[in-house]
């Protein structure tokens, strides 16, 4: 019986809500539907448990309630692109609310031009993907944006753009000019002075002075939210350099992995690798769904380990997959080997009379041979169908790149350019302490430099010797030795000691960045340009280097280096060691973490923050960094440790970063790996989180207004008392169903 009488319940406000007196959302009421339903289901008898469950339906109800009143949704992109509002991409609007917004401009019949412009720039606000934080709801919903006023600091981190008083000048453009059913009406805002003629359609008219339009439409001065200022709000214009108060992490897996690449499908899958050689193919998951990295370690994509020599700073340390793998199957890996251990392991030295090197004087600090250790960048494919690939197989001999180095060699990564398709290679300086035969300055040698190489257009057998090559690759015309004939054609640029993880910021394809492991004192970030000179062995950072020992030397007024944008001193991470060791990571574009959106992030091996760097302006080179304390969620997927009398989790050694097809950031460590989340759920305070659409659902027709043509946002008295009466319709529902 009970059951039955609930049920007549719903079912009379599920139609009671949806009377024409009100508008409130569907979803809102199959909510509360889906709730109430699974309490009535419950065995309530026993009333053990009937307060918990009483208070806890009452909170939803009224949180149901609410969000049904704002209408509160995430951003999507428009089917048909929007004609009125000139709004690309995540938009609240889709086409019909794009005509009704013109339609009610057209309604307001505006004939100053001027005035028309900002009108419509301000009525297209509800089309922002942070119209919910435009259209701030803590006083009431609002008829207009809050405008950005002169009470506010211009280059507030929470600001669309710098400039002036948005407000000023919206008054001073209108404060004369009719405009009918105008949404500046006091009566419509959350809060306002008196006005002067509530009748009226003039801005002087409706209000006393332009303060105190300002102060009620305005930004307030502890205002901490996204105002507006005549433009759409824009992550990337953010000038401020206020330093994130931390960043949010899970875990999402426990192995321990040097590199990830993402499927070049655009999939949510991507690729991990170790330090032995093994590849897997893993299924990422999906932002706050509490799965875990979907890899199976007993099943690897490929094993290399056969050929590669591991050991610890040897190994496979890079792979890079074709833009085109989804369809020609082709990746490559980046490995060394071990001519004593492993068949076919050979190649030409790179200490040789090209490069004023005897081979015969070298000396070992572990009892290698000159040449022992060979770096090998392999070419394979694909086995069956590209995109759901099985395995792999190497394609031969032939597609090796083999380069042997004077004592070893950390192989650094390799890479795509985004914007033209060619392979960049990065290579140690050899790894011998100091540079002492300066590889890194020597315009013949391939170490201490980064590569640029076509490999869609392979040469001949023959060509690879007449064109005096160390592999089967060919040159891009443009790569500068085209203008400085001394150097060896497959440079891009020189003067790096061992860079250790490069990125191509994702907005700006051009935008290359490396960070680039010290010797003695120094870790930096350079941004790579075409020819770049970064200094070493000369200068260590931005401070020359005076090596102990070395046959040669190169005067420091014969180089013009770039010295670094970024960088730290070793005492600066770790006092008790003195050592460091830099990874370079990616300009954040994801809007997980917005606070972060722009920033470069980097760490270092035996460090337990992250760095994150603003640059201001853009493309300046010109950065301010902040370390940024970690935090992993309670409810990451995969158990956080923490470090003991700390709450920081203890990630062990950051030896890499990913990023996916999202652009969400990945943290490889020694302990796992662990995904940049949402702030809140580490209790980190971002208002610009959440990209949300402020859609207040209310008729017009039944508030405080004789406006039946625009969809107000207004929080008049009748509404409220609506509201309530729905609230309060819920709560009765609730003890009828609680009864026994």
């Amino acid at each position: 019986m009970k059951d039955s009488v609930a049920l007549l319940v719903l079912l009379y406000h599920f139609l009671l809500l949806h009377h024409a007196s009100y508008a409130l959302p569907l979803r809102t009421d199959l909510s509360t539907l889906s709730v109430s339903l699974s309490l009535t289901y419950r065995d309530l008898n026993t009333h053990t448990n009937t307060f918990s469950y009483f208070w806890f339906i009452f909170v939803l109800m009224i949180s149901s309630s609410f969000f049904g009143l704002i209408g509160v949704g995430a951003p999507l992109i428009p089917k048909t692109p929007l004609v009125f509002c000139p709004y690309n991409g995540s938009v609240c609007c889709d086409s019909a609310k794009d005509l009704q917004l013109q339609k009610n401009f057209h309604a307001m019949k505006i004939t100053d031009p001027g005035c028309a412009a900002l009108m419509k720039s301000i009525l297209c606000a509800e089309c922002d993907q942070f119209s919910s934080q435009l259209f701030k709801v803590e006083s009431g919903p609002r008829a207009v944006p809050v405008l950005c006023s002169s009470t506010r600091l211009v280059n507030s981190s929470l600001s669309n753009r710098a400039g002036s008083s948005f407000c000023s000048t919206v008054w001073d453009q209108c404060q004369n000019v009719s405009i009918l059913r105008s949404p500046f009406s006091p009566s419509l805002q959350g809060r306002g002075a008196a006005p002067v003629d509530s009748s009226s359609s003039k801005l002087n008219e409706l209000w006393q002075s332009k303060s105190s339009f300002c102060d009620a439409l305005g930004a307030p001065s502890d205002y901490r939210s996204t105002y507006f200022d005549g433009e759409r709000v824009s992550l990337e214009k953010a000038e401020t350099l206020f330093p994130p108060k931390g960043m949010s992490l899970e875990k999402i897996g426990n192995g321990s992995y040097l590199n990830m690449v993402a499927h070049p499908d655009g999939s949510n899958r991507a690729f991990f690798s170790d330090q032995s050689g093994k590849i897997w193919l893993a299924t990422v998951p999906e932002q706050s769904s509490g799965g875990s990295l979907g890899l199976d370690v007993s099943s690897p994509f490929v094993d290399l380990s056969d050929r590669v020599f591991s050991e610890i700073s040897f190994g496979m340390m890079g792979m890079a997959f074709h833009p085109n793998f989804a369809q020609n199957g082709r990746f490559f890996a980046s490995f060394n080997c071990d001519k004593m251990k492993t068949p076919g392991c050979s190649g030409r030295c790179a200490c040789n009379t090209d490069v004023n090197c005897d081979p015969s004087k070298l000396v070992s600090s572990n009892a290698a041979q000159p040449c022992q250790y060979h770096k090998v960048i392999a070419e394979f494919t694909a086995n069956g169908t590209a995109a759901e690939p099985s395995s792999c197989q190497p394609i031969g001999g032939e597609k090796d790149f083999h380069y042997g180095p004077s004592i070893c060699i950390q192989p650094c990564g390799f890479l795509f350019g985004p914007a033209d398709g060619y392979l960049y290679v990065m290579m140690g300086d050899g790894g011998k302490g100091g540079d002492p035969y300066y590889f890194s300055q020597n315009k013949k040698s391939l170490l201490g430099k980064i590569l640029r190489l076509d490999i869609d257009h392979l040469p001949s057998a023959d060509e690879i010797v007449d064109l005096d090559l160390w592999g089967n690759y060919s040159v891009p015309q443009d790569n500068p030795y085209s203008e400085e004939k001394d150097l060896q054609p497959e440079f891009w640029a020189l003067g790096l000691r061992n860079p250790w993880r490069c990125s191509f910021d994702s907005q700006r394809p051009l935008y290359f960045v490396c960070a680039d492991t010290g010797q003695d004192n120094y870790e930096e970030v350079d941004i790579i340009t075409k020819g770049g000179n970064y200094g070493w062995s000369v200068y260590e950072g931005p401070f020359p280097y005076n090596p102990q020992q070395s046959p040669g030397s190169t005067p420091a007024n014969s180089i013009n280096p770039i010295f670094p944008v970024l960088g730290y001193n070793h005492s600066d991470v770790n006092k008790n060691e003195g050592s460091a060791a830099i990874s370079g990571g990616y300009f954040y574009r994801s809007l997980t973490d917005p606070c972060m959106f722009g920033r470069y992030l980097y760490a270092d091996l035996y460090g337990n923050d992250i760095w994150a760097a603003a640059e201001s302006p853009e493309n300046s080179g010109n950065f301010t960094t902040a370390r940024v304390p970690l935090t992993c969620a309670h409810d990451s997927p995969t158990h956080c440790s923490s470090i003991p009398g700390n709450s920081q989790p203890a990630v062990g050694y950051i030896s890499s970063f990913g990023e996916d097809n999202r652009k969400d950031i990945f943290i490889l460590a020694s302990s796992g790996v662990y995904r940049v989340v949402r702030p809140s759920r580490c209790n980190y305070t971002c208002s610009k989180e959440n990209a949300q659409c402020c859609n207040v659902k209310i008729d017009s027709s039944k508030c405080d207004s004789d406006d039946d043509v625009l969809d107000v946002k207004v929080p008049m008295f009748l509404c409220v008392i609506e509201v309530l009466e729905v609230i309060l319709q819920q709560f009765i529902l609730l003890l009828v169903l609680s009864l026994p």
